[in-house]
């Protein structure tokens, strides 16, 4: 995994754990974004890396 899929995961982490944590709604709302936008860059960067295998055969 490469160093900015590492750091894109823990600031995914991070925001999720905040967002469950407040308790206010107005910024809970924008650590659960956050969460999500910081996944899916985590995803992009995995991809971008080639660290995801496709095995065709099944067995």
């Amino acid at each position: 995994m490469s160093r900015i899929a590492k750091g894109f995961l823990i600031l995914a982490v991070l925001s999720a754990v905040l967002g469950c944590l407040t308790t206010e709604n107005s910024s809970g709302d924008a650590f659960l974004i956050a969460s999500g936008v910081f996944s899916g860059l985590f995803l992009l960067a995995l991809i971008a890396g080639r660290k995801i295998k496709f095995d065709p055969v099944l067995r």
